[in-house]
């Protein structure tokens, strides 16, 4: 998977330490459920519409994207919802395939509006046993940006002139030559209607004459 471009600075945001949920009411008897949780809190009072999530995975078999949005009503409450659920980074649990990948999360592969999020969750699941522990590496946040109109029409306008300036002539004839024959030939039709006859052929007219075997008596 690749990443963000490179003219998109990623967001400002606190990376909480990692999670792991237990299974039992001691530590001493707990044991590891394969599943990790971690939090990543954007800018205070700044929400932000997110791009992409990008992350190197580090033997993480399938992560689950939850945001935290705000919503643009009067009392402006802020919910919790699934944006992806069980996305697979590994290739098979128990293999290496994609363990130590670099990965990213893209807005159009998430199920709801990645709009006016304040705090992103990441929930780890790793069911294997063979690895002692799971988790992702260099977490960034890579805010949405509307393009430009003006940038657009100015970028369009660029090619245009390019193409205008080089146009393909690949496989044409010669400019030149096309237009010489084009000449000679309206020459050639000039002189054949100068030469071109103007007196009338009678329909039974021969040398001047007649000839009998050609008219016909009623």
């Amino acid at each position: 998977m690749s990443g963000s471009g490179d003219d998109i600075q990623p967001v400002s945001c606190t990376i909480k330490p990692p999670v792991y949920l237990h299974i039992g009411d001691t530590k001493a008897d707990a044991a590891r459920s394969g599943v990790c949780v971690v939090d990543v809190t954007l800018p205070f009072g700044k929400p932000v519409n997110i791009e992409e999530i990008t992350f190197k995975n580090y033997y993480t078999a399938y992560v689950t994207v939850r945001l935290l949005r705000k919503s643009l009503g009067p009392e402006a409450n802020a919910k919790w919802c699934t944006a992806l659920r069980d996305l697979p980074l590994m290739d098979n649990p128990h293999t290496e395939g994609g363990s130590q990948d670099y990965c990213s999360i893209h807005r159009t592969q998430m199920q709801v509006e990645a709009d006016h999020v304040s705090s992103v969750r990441l929930i780890l699941r790793q069911p294997s046993s063979a690895w002692l522990t799971f988790g992702l590496e260099h977490i960034q946040i890579f805010p949405h940006t509307e393009p430009d109109p003006e940038k657009e029409v100015s970028d369009w306008l660029s090619d245009l002139t390019l193409v205008d300036q080089h146009p393909d002539l690949e496989g044409l004839p010669d400019p030149q030559t096309v237009s010489s024959s084009i000449q000679q030939m309206w020459a050639l039709t000039e002189v054949m209607q100068t030469n071109q006859t103007t007196a009338s052929i009678g329909r039974f007219d021969v040398d001047g004459c007649y000839d009998i075997n050609l008219l016909s008596l009623t």
